[in-house]
This record gives C-alpha cells, sequence and structure tokens, in this order.
C-alpha cells in the first residue's frame, strides 16, 4: 500500500510540472539557418561581329605642293575645313581580336592657296570637295571599348585654280580625281548592344598628279597628303540566325 501511494504522489508532481516544461520548450528560438546569398551576376561581354552603318564628321588638311612643269616649285600651301559623310561595314570578333572592312564616302570643304613662287603675280590654290576610303581593319577589344588600326585605298575630287594676285578674274581652272593609300587608328565605345561612338584619325598618301590648264601655258604636277579627324556614330545591325 506504502508503494501505491508513493507511485500515485510521483504522478501526480509529474502532472503539475509538465504545464512549467511545455512552457520552457515553447519559449526556446528556433534556429533557422539563412539562405545563401545569390551567385555574383556576371558582366555582359560586348560582341563587336556585325554589320554597320554610321555618319563622320569633323576636320581635314590637305597639304598641296606645286610644280610648274613638274620641274619649277611653285610652293606649298594647307587646304583645311570641315567635312561629313558617312561609313558602312562589317567586322568580326575572334575571341579579343576584331577583323573588318569599310567603306566611306565624304564631302569635303578644304581650301587655301599661296602666292606662286615661280610667278609672283599670280596665286595657286587648291579646293578638295570630296573623299573617300575602302579599307580594313583590325582592332583590340576591352569588352565595350575597341581600339583598331585600318588601312587600305583612298580617293580624293579636287579642283585647282590659278588667280592673280591684283583684283581681276580667274586665269585658269580645273578638276582632277587622284587615288592613293590611307592609314588610320581609332577608338570607338559600345554605348548600346546597337550603338557606338568613336574617334578616329586617319592620313592620305595621295600620289602626284599632272594638271594641266587649257586657258594656261604649260601644265603643274600637284602633291597631295590629306589629315582627317573625324567623330563618328555607328548603328549595328542584329545578327540574325537560320532557324
Amino acid at each position: 500500500m506504502k508503494n501505491v501511494l508513493i507511485l500515485a504522489a510521483s504522478i501526480g508532481a509529474l502532472s503539475a510540472a509538465a504545464p512549467a516544461f511545455s512552457a520552457d520548450f515553447a519559449a526556446q528560438p528556433v534556429n533557422i539557418q539563412a539562405p545563401p546569398p545569390p551567385p555574383p551576376i556576371a558582366a555582359a561581354i560586348n560582341d563587336w561581329t556585325g554589320y554597320y552603318i554610321g555618319i563622320n564628321g569633323g576636320w581635314g588638311s590637305s597639304h598641296n605642293c606645286w610644280d610648274f612643269n613638274g620641274v619649277t616649285p611653285e610652293g606649298c600651301h594647307n587646304s583645311t575645313g570641315g567635312s561629313v559623310g558617312g561609313q558602312i561595314g562589317y567586322r568580326w570578333q575572334i575571341f579579343r581580336t576584331v577583323y573588318g572592312i569599310e567603306g566611306q564616302g565624304n564631302w569635303a570643304d578644304f581650301s587655301g592657296s599661296n602666292v606662286s613662287t615661280a610667278f609672283p603675280a599670280s596665286t595657286v590654290g587648291t579646293k578638295t570637295d570630296a573623299f573617300g576610303l575602302l579599307t580594313g581593319h583590325i582592332g583590340y577589344a576591352f569588352n565595350a571599348v575597341l581600339l583598331y588600326a585600318k588601312g587600305g585605298a583612298a580617293v580624293t575630287s579636287n579642283t585647282y585654280h590659278i588667280n592673280p594676285v591684283a583684283p581681276g578674274p580667274e586665269i585658269a581652272r580645273n578638276n582632277d580625281v587622284r587615288w592613293g593609300g590611307a592609314l588610320g587608328a581609332g577608338v570607338e565605345v559600345s554605348l548600346t548592344p546597337s550603338w557606338s561612338a568613336a574617334v578616329e584619325y586617319d592620313h592620305l598618301f595621295m600620289q602626284g598628279s599632272n594638271v594641266t590648264f587649257p586657258t594656261a601655258v604649260g601644265s603643274d604636277r600637284v602633291h597631295q597628303d590629306v589629315d582627317l579627324i573625324t567623330a563618328r556614330l555607328n548603328y549595328k545591325f542584329s545578327p540574325v540566325f537560320a532557324k
């Protein structure tokens, strides 16, 4: 009987303590592990491959030296002025190297003259009113920045005139189209996946050309080099993949 009374007392004590134990367990904080941070987003890789078309504008200087009958120097002058035009081309990017081909055509207004050292009573002048380039490109891409060099063929359209130093009518005039070579370099920055802007320098090595003036005696051999600085804006077409 004594054992029964002890067992009953123990069960009663445990029943009374149960709510306190439950409260203690409920008060324990739940340890919830935070999710791992998301992986860093990789920077977008710019791709220069594709067809593009654009506009350009800037400044140019045509250096012209005249020799009467190809022998007697008449002096040199710089014909300077503005230029505006357009370009179209295609680029291939292989890893970080970018290859390309481009055609460019510009209107120009480069004018200048000097007093002839052979005939001091007259001035000789040159105006370049247009030029064109057909060049190959090679460059290195730093993602959205492209450094490139270019080289190829160049053509200029020119007008040559002889005027008296004193006020009076023009003595002679003739036109000439000449071919030569071009070397240049530039830096281009991708603004969006389609639009990019660039600054470019080009030097044109033009062949000497004989210019005959029908209303004057003899002819002149004119040597020409051209320097160009242009700002460019290009639009690259999205590549179309066959389905």
